[in-house]
């Protein structure tokens, strides 16, 4: 609906009824599997300075004529084993759609046709300098940023935050914005990683060994320079164990997805799973806290290179606990942080 401004002259253009956006926003995903969209979502990806903070005269001359080269062609390879090649989109893009999906479902319940929910990607598209745009095109004169990582890190959270406001930049009529915390440690997001484990514990034969909790990696220095990431994923398996009502030692914290030659927070999760396996651990189960969706490096790294490590190395039974996805647990608690941080704008 549109409306002219009270006391307004008669020419004066109608506008749209005033609204409030809530725009969520995970990582990204190539627009196809070839060389050049891989290398498109690769290149932008790599060249965020919240990512690699190498300068650019070190570090894109190695990105664009080494890593740029070779990269596309295996990236695209590793897509294509869980490409969604019904939709022809990953299914990050997938996950993303139907958890925005839930999630306007429940604002519509909750707040009626005022509050519009929708999202956008760091890396690739939708952008979030085009959804930006659409959302105030659409008459949201407030606008909710909810990056959907759990825990805190300048390569996620912060990075899905810079892009926002240089999105907000570029509007004349800059909307009121606000944006949402890291939940790592709501009660109600741990509760539903703990269903989701006690959901497939209860399905398998034999209870296993071990379960480990995989977490993106990042470079160790990071930690020294201030970023809370290493502590706040600790935590959440510290929660999560108590939630579960485990002895301490019933989770296993670990790192994945290392890249360039500089040491990543430890233990990494490929060699930790080939060591319980040799251990005598031979069934384990592994879950990824840090991702909101699965993605290419849990569908991909986590049930596909980690758990061949761990087969390799001896292991027998490998049981992959999917992310959180559009459960409706999952959904409940991300609504939770949602209803909070739009107080004073949508009660």
């Amino acid at each position: 609906m549109t409306y002219r401004p009270t006391h307004a002259p008669a020419d004066h253009p109608l506008l749209p009824e005033p609204k409030i956006g809530v725009l969520v926003a995970n990582l990204g995903t190539p627009d196809g599997t070839d060389y050049w969209s891989m290398r498109r979502y690769l290149n932008e990806f790599l060249s965020d300075k919240r990512v690699i903070d190498y300068p650019s005269w070190k570090w894109q001359p190695i990105l664009q004529l080494m890593v740029l080269t070779k990269r596309p062609f295996t990236s695209g390879a590793n897509y294509r084993t869980i490409w969604n090649t019904e939709k022809n989109e990953s299914p990050l893009m997938t996950i993303t759609k139907q958890q925005v999906a839930a999630l306007r479902t429940a604002a519509a319940a909750r707040y009626g046709e005022g509050v519009i929910v929708d999202f956008c990607m760091r890396y690739g598209n939708p952008s979030t300098f085009e959804v930006v745009d659409r959302m105030v095109r659409q008459g949201c004169e407030r606008i909710l940023f909810v990056p959907l990582y759990p825990q805190y890190a300048g390569a996620t959270v912060a990075t899905a935050n810079d892009q926002f406001f240089r999105a907000l930049m570029r509007q004349k009529r800059q909307p009121a914005s606000r944006t949402a915390p890291e939940y790592f440690a709501r009660p109600s997001y741990i509760d539903a990683l703990a269903q989701s484990v006690e959901r497939v514990y209860a399905t398998l034969d034999r209870r296993p060994d071990v379960l480990v909790a995989s977490y993106h990696g990042m470079p160790k220095r990071y930690l020294a320079e201030g970023d809370p990431y290493h502590c706040q994923c600790q935590k959440t398996s510290r929660l999560l164990r108590e939630r579960l009502g485990w002895e301490p030692g019933g989770i296993d914290t670990t790192f994945q997805s290392v890249f360039g030659p500089e040491e990543w927070l430890k233990p990494y999760t490929v060699e930790h799973v080939a060591e319980l396996a040799k251990a005598g651990k031979k069934n384990i189960a592994v879950m990824s806290p840090a991702f909101s969706a699965d993605c290419i490096e849990t569908l991909e790294e986590v049930n596909g290179e980690i758990r061949e490590a761990f087969m390799h190395a001896g292991g027998e039974t490998f049981t992959y606990i999917p992310c959180l996805n559009d459960d409706p647990a999952h959904i409940a608690a991300l609504m939770e942080l949602i209803g909070e941080n739009l107080e004073g704008w949508a009660d």
